[in-house]
């Protein structure tokens, strides 16, 4: 009597998973999945000529995927009976794929079959597979025994013959895997050498290679899709019809459902009726792929959402979706326009997104008053599928190119949408690289934005497809980013330091300081003793906003700092801040003063946008500008300091224009490189390892405070969310060794000297 081969340890309610239903429920998935207009979206998003021949691939893939779990070490694992298996599940379905008599009788399908596709999805399913460690003993164990001639296994077959039209089945398939077995070592190299030649094919067969990579990810979908519906006992196909496959969003479903509300949110905060710039006017005109190029503060959003619309009226889709580089800009992004939408159509899509949405719950906004935009965390990022509208930081969809598997799962989303990617000039050079390869290479309709670009930058969004918007071009605009609306002035720090003192003090004016790091943020800003008085010697608080907070503490720095230096009619009050490079994007801070250290350009010219943004003192109103030598040049590369004080030298003056700026700034920005357009997911071939998105920071690592170590603790016995409580610090200050640390906090997290740190100020020494 054969026992049955458990696919997952069991259900919470004792119900038991097969490895014959999940590699069924799988097929069944993708096929659920991939209909309709999901399926016409998807082959387009990847280049597929034929989709019939897309699914056929999919469903054997799908078919044979964790056919490898048919293991007595995998059958002890999932009993809990061991921890450490020798091969891992999917590494030797692959081996399977590459049996001679397998291989032979995939081959002999008269479908014309890709056993490389097929093979390549298979193996990299989990992104656990490079070309120097997959296939290779992780324990001192020498065999394995298998169980391919389980019915289950043979059940499958079965399958798979049908589907691709084989006959009979593969016979005597081993009954064990052996390190020393000469067969299996050359199956091992048989796979290699095939992996080598089908990645050296890729690079030149567009097509072959579209067929891997919509393989592959839509495996990875329906494999998500399969486990979640085991694990949360729903009805799959129910549920993929209920969430992917609703009816396309319509231009009108988005003017009521978003712009209408913001618009009326606009006039009642100016106290005028909303009337479109003409320049905004001008996005219904603009093709698929487009960038703007539009001055700081002058309504890039609203272009963005009304090019939405007219991309809505060329492309039937169901969903929307806004990027910013940051979570707290998407968070702002989320808040002034996706939450007018009914909770059910609306996302924010950020690392920190749970916690965001609860705070919500507790400070509702007229946008999000008696709304739950929460979604069930437990089918993690499935949970997006059956929304619409979506407000998200860059790297949660695009972190697919580096085969990230958030980005993995929401690609259904992706391919099915129209794209708004905002502030592409603060992309880091592996961003910016990883932007120009998704444009290249896949087909969405896409409108990148911001205020300022590099030339070099300029050109290759150009040479990606995307055809320059120049808003400056419009009159009415165009009036407006010639405004002389700054003054502009190289200084020393202390001169700097003075003019802080008396404009916020004496003149009542709101007050920008931007620093390059968080300690001179810290230590300008003033230390804070016992509830003493601060360094800066002013009679009140001096806001401070960076990165280095909790989470919590972040959230209200960025909200206080986004409250004083908000658009005001009127009466304004005098307000003071030190910030770093966190205020240049997408914040909408309105200072009478900037004062800066000097940066790259880009930078600059972005921190200058948060002052005199609305010309709200009147035509005749300058703001002052004051640019200072820092102590050293940290974070940045020495030639693009000199290359901005070049800059600074040649802009200074009493009447300086937003349009002056951006002409300097081409002039002045270094060259870079230009991206080579390729990407991990792209030159993955046979193998599949997840990378950052984002440039990895070596410096800092996230931490929980010591005196917050309790409450954590019980936040995760309790299964609740702790985002709230973890902030980065530097690498050299954390500590792995705490007492008190919780048993079950992750290894990641580090341990942080509640000393060091002040809910008003940040974390780090004091020197």
């Amino acid at each position: 009597m054969w026992k049955q081969l458990w696919a997952k340890s069991p259900r919470e309610d004792g119900k038991i998973l097969t490895i014959e239903q999940h590699l069924t429920d799988t097929k069944n998935a993708a096929l659920s999945i991939f209909k309709g207009r999901i399926l016409l979206n998807w082959c387009r998003f990847f280049g597929i000529q034929d989709a019939k021949r897309f699914l056929l691939h999919l469903m054997i893939a799908a078919l044979f995927h964790d056919i490898g779990k048919a293991n007595d070490e995998f059958d002890a694992a999932v009993k809990k009976k061991l921890k450490q298996q020798t091969l891992r599940h999917e590494w030797l379905s692959a081996l399977i794929l590459h049996l001679p008599n397998v291989r032979a009788w995939l081959a002999s399908s008269k479908l014309d079959l890709d056993l490389e596709v097929i093979t390549g999805a298979v193996l990299s399913h989990h992104m656990k597979a490079s070309y120097k460690e997959w296939g290779k003993p992780r324990t001192v164990i020498k065999q394995v025994k298998l169980f391919l001639r389980h019915p289950e296994v043979t059940n499958i077959l079965q399958q798979i013959a049908k589907i691709a039209e084989l006959e009979d089945l593969p016979d005597e398939l081993p009954e064990e895997w052996s390190e020393n077995d000469s067969l299996w070592n050359q199956v091992y190299l048989d796979a290699n050498d095939a992996g080598e030649d089908f990645g050296l094919d890729i690079l030149d067969n567009y097509e072959r290679r579209s067929l891997l990579l919509a393989v592959k990810a839509g495996l990875m979908a329906s494999d998500s899709v399969a486990s979640a519906m085991f694990r949360e006992n729903k009805q799959l196909e129910q549920w993929v019809d209920e969430t992917l496959h609703a009816p396309a969003i319509t231009p009108e479903e988005l003017e009521t459902k978003i712009l209408q509300p913001r618009y009326a949110q606009i006039a009642e905060k100016s106290g005028k009726k909303f009337k479109l710039k003409e320049f905004q006017k001008k996005a219904l005109e603009q093709g698929d792929r487009c960038l703007l190029l539009s001055a700081c503060g002058s309504g890039k959003t609203i272009f963005g959402y009304k090019w939405h619309q007219a991309a809505l009226s060329r492309n039937k889709v169901g969903h929307v979706i806004f990027l910013y580089p940051t979570r707290g800009t998407a968070t702002e992004g989320f808040k002034d326009y996706v939450s007018w939408a009914p909770e059910t159509d609306a996302s924010l899509v950020t690392g920190t997104a749970i916690y965001e949405l609860q705070e919500m719950l507790k400070n509702p906004s007229d946008s999000t008053d008696g709304k739950d935009f929460t979604t069930d965390e437990r089918l993690f990022a499935l949970g997006f599928w059956g929304k619409r509208f979506f407000s998200a930081t860059v790297d949660q969809f695009l972190c697919f190119l580096t085969h990230g598997y958030t980005g993995i799962c929401l690609l259904t989303v992706l391919a099915d949408s129209v794209l708004v990617i905002d502030e592409v000039h603060s992309f880091s050079r592996d961003m910016f690289d990883n932007l120009i390869s998704f444009l290249k290479n896949f087909d969405i309709p896409v409108l990148c934005m911001t205020a300022t670009l590099s030339k070099t930058r300029q050109e290759e969004l150009k040479n990606a497809g995307l055809k320059v918007f120049p808003a400056a071009k419009d009159e009415e605009l165009s009036k407006i980013e010639e405004h002389p609306r700054y003054d502009i002035q190289f200084v020393d720090f202390e001169t700097a330091y003075n003019y802080a003192k008396v404009a916020y003090r004496d003149d009542k004016y709101r007050v920008l300081w931007v620093v390059n790091t968080v300690d001179r943020c810290r230590q300008i800003a003033g230390r804070r003793e016992n509830g003493a008085g601060l360094e800066f010697e002013l009679n009140t608080d001096v806001l401070t906003y960076h990165s280095r907070f909790t989470l919590k503490n972040r959230q209200e720095r960025h909200q206080e700092t986004i409250d004083a230096f908000a658009y005001e009619i009127g009466e304004r009050k005098p307000a003071l801040a030190l910030t770093t490079q966190v205020c240049e994007i997408s914040l909408d801070l309105d200072a009478d003063v900037l004062i800066t250290e000097l940066a790259p350009v880009s930078s600059l010219v972005q921190r200058f946008g948060r002052s005199n943004r609305h010309l709200s003192r009147g035509n005749v109103f300058r703001s002052k500008i004051l640019v200072y030598q820092p102590p050293n040049i940290r974070p940045y590369p020495k030639d693009e300091i000199v290359a901005a004080k070049n800059f600074i030298e040649h802009i200074q003056g009493e009447k300086i224009s937003q349009a002056q700026l951006a002409k300097a700034l081409e002039n002045y920005s270094p060259a870079e490189r230009y991206a080579d357009g390729n990407c991990y997911f792209l030159e993955g071939g046979y193998w599949a390892t997840s990378h950052s998105f984002r440039d990895t920071d070596d410096y800092s690592v996230d931490a929980i405070l010591s005196s917050d170590l309790e409450v954590v603790g019980k936040l995760i016995e309790q299964q609740k969310p702790y985002n709230g409580y973890v902030l980065p610090i530097p690498q050299r200050l954390a500590h792995w060794q705490w007492e008190g640390r919780p048993e079950k906090l992750p290894r990641y997290l580090a341990i942080a000297d509640a000393n060091l740190y002040c809910s008003r100020r940040g974390f780090g020494e004091w020197k």
